[in-house]
This record gives C-alpha cells, sequence and structure tokens, in this order.
C-alpha cells in the first residue's frame, strides 16, 4: 500500500487500544514505551474497564476521544481487532501499528482470512497498517517509542533505519548497537506484511532526511516481484543493506510458521538484490557493521587500503580479510614510503601494511605515521587498528587533530581497543565527529570497509 507514512513515524496524537495499567499486558508495555521514551505528543488510553490509565485519562471507545487521532497501536485480541479497525475507519486515523498476532501467521486458515479482511478494510480507508503480529516501531529522532519495548528508547539516534520481519532480529540488533553505540534513526517491525510490505514503504525511507542507510531483515516475501521493481527504481539512491533467513529448508518452513510467508529460493534473492543494488550479506553482525559505516563514512574513491597497526597480528588479520573481499593492500609509493621509513626503525615492517609498534612511545610519530597515510594519492582508505598497551596509552588522543582535519575527506575504520574506561572517550569523540568507525575485531573493521567499496563502486559503476 502507498501511503504518506508521517503520521506513523511523526504523530503529534497516539491513541493505545487496548491501554492497561497491568505488568501482565502488553498493552501496559506499550504505554510505559509511549510515556518513556520522550514522545512529545498526546497520548490516549482506550480501555473500556478504566477512567485513568498510567496517570492519564481513559476513554472508553476510540470515538470518544475529543479531536483527531494520527497513530493508533492496537493491543487487543484478535477476535476484537476486525472492531477496532472499522472504529479507526469512522474515526479517521491515519495509522495503525497492530501488534496482537494471530494472523496469517497460525495454522488455523482463519487467521490468514481475518488478516487479509482487516486489511481490505483498511486499504478502502486509505490506512496503512504496521503488523500485525509485530512489536511495533520506533522513530529516536522523534522521541517515538511505538512497540511494547521500552528499553528501544535507550538507542542512539542516528541514521540506520532497520525494516524487519522479526522482532526477535529487531532486538538482538538493537541491543548489539546499544552495547557499540550505532546510532539508529527507526526500527520497524512489519511483522505479516498486512496492507504495508517492503516495496511499500522503502521509497518513503529513501526520501526520509533522517535515514542515511537502510537495513533490511528477510525471510519470506509474499510480493518479491514488487519489492525488486521498487529497489530497482531507486537504484543507487542510498544505500540499501539485507540479510536473507530461511535459506535451508527446514529455515523455509520454519519461516512459514514465523511470519506466514515462505522464504524462498535465498540465490534468487541473492541474484535479484544484486541487479538492484541491495548489498547482501551473510549475518546480523555484517548488517549491522555494514549499515553503520555506509551510514557514518565518506565513501573511498577507490579499492586502494592502508592498513596501520599497533601491533603486527591485527594487521595480519585486517589484510586477510582484505585480501578475500578483493581489496587492494599494495606497497606504498616511493615518497610515500620514504617518509613512513623515516617515523619507523629499519626492523618494523613498514611497507603495507605498517606496524607502527616501534612507535609506541611516541605519539607524535604515529600521528605522522597516518597523515602519511592519508595524504598518499595511492591510498583510498585507512584501516587504523592499535590494541592498547601502557606504551601507547597516549596514541589514541595523539591522532585526534589529524583525524579531525581529514573527517569527510578518506574513510578512517578502526579497532581501537582497550580495556574498559581507557579509551573510551577519546573513540566515542572520534566517532561523534565523523572522523572515524570504530570496530570491536579487525577483521570486522576490514569488512566493513569492503562494504564502503563496494557500494562506491555501485555508485560510480553501476555494479557491485
Amino acid at each position: 500500500m502507498k501511503a504518506d507514512f508521517s503520521p506513523i513515524f511523526s504523530p503529534q496524537t497516539v491513541a493505545v487500544i487496548g491501554a492497561s495499567e497491568d505488568k501482565r499486558k502488553l498493552g501496559f508495555h506499550v504505554m510505559k514505551s509511549l510515556l518513556e521514551g520522550g514522545f512529545g505528543g498526546t497520548v490516549f488510553p482506550v480501555n473500556p474497564s478504566r477512567k485513568e490509565v498510567m496517570g492519564l485519562r481513559a476513554y472508553p471507545s476510540l470515538e470518544g476521544i475529543e479531536g483527531n487521532v494520527d497513530l493508533a497501536i492496537v493491543v487487543v485480541p484478535a477476535t476484537s481487532v476486525k472492531e477496532q479497525i472499522i472504529a479507526c475507519r469512522r474515526k479517521g486515523v491515519r495509522g495503525i501499528v497492530l501488534i496482537t498476532a494471530g494472523f496469517s501467521e497460525i495454522d488455523d486458515p482463519s487467521g490468514a482470512a481475518l488478516q487479509e479482511e482487516i486489511g481490505r478494510l483498511a486499504t478502502e480507508a486509505g490506512i496503512p497498517i504496521i503488523g500485525p503480529n509485530t512489536f511495533g516501531l520506533v522513530n529516536l529522532h522523534h522521541g517515538l517509542n511505538a512497540s511494547f519495548t521500552p528499553e528501544f528508547s535507550l538507542l542512539k539516534k542516528g541514521g540506520v533505519t532497520l525494516l524487519s520481519q522479526s522482532g526477535g532480529m529487531s532486538h538482538l540488533l538493537a541491543f548489539l548497537a546499544m552495547r557499540e553505540e550505532v546510532g539508529f534513526s527507526k526500527i520497524v517491525g512489519l511483522g505479516n506484511r498486512c496492507n504495508v510490505d517492503f516495496h511499500d514503504i522503502l521509497a518513503w525511507f529513501v526520501d526520509d532526511r533522517e535515514t542515511s542507510c537502510i537495513a533490511l531483515y528477510l525471510e519470506g516475501v509474499d510480493s518479491a516481484r514488487a519489492l525488486w521493481g521498487e529497489a530497482l527504481s531507486l537504484r543507487g539512491k542510498k544505500p540499501i543493506v539485507a540479510y536473507k533467513c530461511g535459506r535451508s529448508d527446514l529455515g523455509d518452513r520454519a519461516s512459514k510458521s514465523h511470519t506466514g510467508s515462505l522464504a524462498g529460493d535465498a540465490n534468487l534473492y541473492k541474484g535479484a538484490m544484486i541487479q538492484t543494488g541491495i548489498l547482501w550479506v551473510e549475518d546480523s553482525l555484517e548488517l549491522l557493521d555494514a549499515s553503520k559505516a555506509l551510514a557514518s563514512s565518506a565513501l573511498p574513491k577507490g579499492e586502494r587500503v592502508a592498513i596501520l597497526s599497533g601491533q603486527a597480528g591485527p594487521a595480519m588479520a585486517a589484510m586477510d580479510v582484505c585480501w578475500a573481499c578483493g581489496l587492494k593492500v599494495e606497497p606504498f609509493k616511493g615518497s610515500t614510503q620514504e617518509a613512513i621509513d623515516e617515523l619507523l626503525p629499519p626492523l618494523a615492517l613498514r611497507t603495507n601494511p605498517v606496524d607502527m609498534g616501534p612507535a609506541w612511545y611516541d605519539s607524535k610519530a604515529i600521528a605522522r605515521i597516518v597523515e602519511t597515510a592519508l595524504l598518499a594519492e595511492e591510498v583510498d582508505l585507512v584501516l587504523l587498528l592499535i590494541m592498547f598497551a601502557s606504551a601507547n596509552s597516549q596514541a589514541p588522543r595523539g591522532l585526534m587533530e589529524v583525524l579531525f582535519n581529514w573527517k569527510g575527506k578518506k574513510p578512517v575504520l578502526g579497532c581501537i581497543m582497550a580495556p574498559p574506561g581507557i579509551w573510551e572517550d577519546e573513540v566515542r569523540e572520534l566517532e561523534a565527529e565523523g572522523a572515524m568507525i570504530n570496530f570491536p575485531t579487525p577483521e570486522r573493521a576490514a569488512k566493513a570497509a569492503s562494504f564502503l567499496c563496494r557500494w562506491a563502486r555501485f555508485r560510480d559503476y553501476g555494479h557491485l
């Protein structure tokens, strides 16, 4: 269903149909999410059994609310959903988040029939439905947590938008993002996709200024042809990264019982994604890392990588990943090599990769090595790998001026790793300023660099 999704993601008024103060009910957790998540609009609890919910006046029905309702969050039993959809039509509600389960994902065919009916009723009225069988959605930039998980509001604001069929995977990625301070814009649980599927909403996020990269988690898509057609029309406008599950026969059957859709042939999905410019990833960490890099980093002009490391081992690990991904780790040209030779003793690994370990005690020398690599015409991006040791404790602080001066000019992806409480402030400041993107391992930093290079190649030459 093509629609204006602004009332869903940026509502001024929200009604919670099924609001509750009973912690055993999802209506309680939805109310808590809204009230504690920083939402600046008006919340209307709807509960015919109560006059007040969480300190707010409760309404016996949707029609009893004075004024307009932009978004209705429906958390009532499946048998009562049709009645509430009709009430939303009468009220002129502009969007619905239908959290309730018990539709096409169940074995009983009555569930699919009910989903089809409520989808028809909503579509006739021009009301987009997110769900059913969803955790809800989050818009960090609007302070909107329209889900049953209040903790989503703890996410850092950023540019990654996740569209997912799975609430569990949405929670996993969100919690990983919290630990690694990845900034999110929006998270959407599409669930069973009653009248809003991936292809219906994709263009809206491509145009969304708060979204820099779109991450997709897919299991099975009923309208795969429509998705590929939409992606083709949006080709190259904004990076889209996809992780597809349900690749085995067992996974295919599990997808059917989870979201009501068969998973389909993974090779067909992968081929279609490559043709339409969607970046394919192999697991959830790759989805998070690729999205983080594409949402936060400048794009490289080529695939030539300089690996600068405080120790030789992490450099070898990163080089193996670069090689496997087709990135170029080549010797420096004469003038670049001469400048680095002057800063390191002859016994050090000084070509590419560079072992900066012998300069541990000289943070100025480390900064000059990094600056030399950034200045080099034969370098398109830098991998900066520094593991803490007492002797190099000042290295990140000494690099800040150089990295700030180069932000936005060449990508710098790092693995700057130390025990808790040592380098967090420096890394956080570098990332906040867009001077570097940090990852927990050299391998993840190198793999993320490969996604930057693939997207840059696609933008410049039209192929992944």
